[in-house]
Parts: C-alpha cells; structure tokens; sequence
C-alpha cells in the first residue's frame, strides 16, 4: 500500500475533523466532539499554533492522523503530549497507526523534548499491546483527571 505521512495544512482540518468524530464514536463518545474546523485552523494555524498534526494520506484521502503539542514537566522539562493517533477503521491493520506513531517520536527526537506521553484507554488491548512493544510504559497507578467546562463554570462560580 502507497501511503504519505505529511504535516497536516488548514485544508485537511475537514478530513481532519471527520477522523475526530470516528474516534469519538469508537470510544463511545460520539456526542461529545464539540471542536469545529474553524478551530481547528485558527488554534492550528496562526502565530501560535498551539498544536501540530501529522496526516497519513493514501489516495489523496486523509486516513489517518496524529496531533501533537508541546507540555511542560516540572521534573522533565519540555514534552510532547500526543493527544489522539487515529487510523480510519477501514485502514487498520495496515501499519499506518505505526508509522504515525513512528512520525511523532521522530518529531519529539528532533525537538530535544525529554518525553513523550498520551493516554489510552484501559479497555483498548491493542493499543496497549502496541504501545508496550514499543517500549513505552504504562502508568497504572494515576488517575487522568479532567475538569469539563460546566463544572469549571461551576467551580470559579463559588469563588
């Protein structure tokens, strides 16, 4: 199979955002998607850009993507934060998931960062096999904690 992995430009956020939403629906989450296009371009693209995303290409159709942006450890320094790898559901099993990832670690390499870290889903065995063989390593005595925006809202309002 002829694939591509490329930096993504604001004319893929549209594929780009439709690979979100299969993710979202594949993790069984598929209302909570609220990110638009727009965002992502303007978030993506301008003098700032607060993330970078890579694409796999097969066809002239984005298949696959991986969107990374910088962290910072105060025991590490910089890192990478991976936040989604995500392979269309017709497309894996062909090694485009792995060349992705493959894409980030060369770009965090590049970047001098002291880590690279991302989050899986417990219930996600391939993923987490995957992972483990690369040499990565599982924390599996933290919690992800998470503040959405209602109860953010919430919260400041009682300050």
């Amino acid at each position: 199979m002829d694939y591509k992995i490329r930096d993504a430009v604001q004319q893929d956020m549209t594929q780009v955002l439709e690979l979100i939403q299969e993710l979202a629906t594949f993790e069984k989450e598929p209302d909570a998607v609220e990110v638009t296009v727009d965002e992502l371009i303007k978030e993506g693209f301008g003098e700032n850009p607060l993330f970078h995303c890579f694409v796999a290409e097969v066809n002239q159709e984005i298949v696959g993507i991986a969107l990374v942006y910088y962290r910072f450890s105060t025991w590490k320094g910089r890192s990478v934060h991976l936040e989604d790898l995500i392979v269309k559901e017709s497309m894996r099993g062909t090694g485009l998931g792995s060349a992705l990832y493959a894409e980030v670690m060369k770009y965090a390499k590049s970047k001098g960062v002291r880590r690279v870290e991302w989050v899986v889903l417990d219930w996600n065995k391939n993923a987490i096999d995957f992972y483990e063989k690369s040499g990565a390593t599982l924390l599996k005595d933290w919690y992800l904690a998470q503040m959405d925006q209602e109860n953010l809202n919430t919260f400041v309002s009682k300050l």
